[in-house]
């Protein structure tokens, strides 16, 4: 792995209600030295939002009971320093866009994820 994607000691929260996406964000991460929260649904990820400070959250747009737009606007609400990524495999409405972070559709997972969750964390 690239020294240019060494994450250490920084906490990321991912959200998705996909366990095979969940998984792969935590082998992504945890190899390049991110310590990695995940949970399965919005509701769950919100209470982990809460309860902890992290860097940096890691969500999907389209999930049971909340959207990821909601969960951004909760979490800029409770913890307004946090950096949020919504990582989707659909077109985001421009509002989400302006809500959050950045946008890393999940077809473009390979090339932009890491890179842009990196970047961020060192701003």
């Amino acid at each position: 792995m690239s020294r240019a994607y060494r994450g250490p000691g920084r906490m990321l929260l991912c959200i998705d209600d996909s366990q095979a996406i969940l998984e792969y964000e935590r082998s992504l991460f945890e190899t390049s030295g991110y310590i990695v929260v995940t949970a399965a649904s919005a509701r769950q990820g919100l209470r982990l939002a809460t309860l902890s400070n992290f860097d940096l959250v890691l969500l999907d747009y389209h999930m049971p009971e909340m959207n990821g737009h909601q969960v951004a606007l909760e979490i800029r609400r409770i913890r307004p320093e946090t950096l949020v990524v919504i990582f989707s495999g659909s077109e985001i409405p421009d509002e989400t866009h302006k809500l959050v972070d950045a946008v890393v559709p999940k077809g473009g997972a390979i090339r932009e994820l890491l890179p842009t969750v990196t970047r961020l964390c060192e701003r």
